[in-house]
């Protein structure tokens, strides 16, 4: 089936018109073997905090939930470094107080 063969406003015509305008971004997929077809392990990584979300009391105001997207960027990419999330904060807990410069601060970042 392709899109001169099917109504344009027709369910169908309307999902072939979508893909068609996406085609150059859906092909930098195929040229790119590092790229996954979907979104599954970012989705599945941020489930956690998605169903959490509405009893997180202090993500109420804008600096709470900007607080709570940092924490949860660490998280994330500690997990994605190999590093164990609890054991990595541990760390940059003890650790933070210490640091008196930039470059210091930078050195604990889970992929460094």
């Amino acid at each position: 089936m392709s899109l001169t063969q099917v109504a344009p406003t027709s369910l169908i015509g309307k999902a072939l018109a979508y893909l068609g305008k996406q085609w150059t971004t859906l092909a930098v997929y195929c040229e790119d073997g590092r790229l996954d077809i979907d979104n599954n392990a970012t989705e599945r990584a941020i489930r956690p905090f998605v169903m959490g979300r509405n009893n997180w009391i202090f993500a109420d105001t804008v600096n709470g939930a900007k607080a709570s997207a940092n924490l949860y960027s660490l998280i994330e990419t500690a997990k994605l470094n190999g590093l164990e999330p609890y054991r990595y904060l541990c760390h940059v807990f003890t650790e933070l107080p210490k640091a008196q410069t930039l470059a210091g601060i930078e050195q604990l970042l889970p992929y460094c």
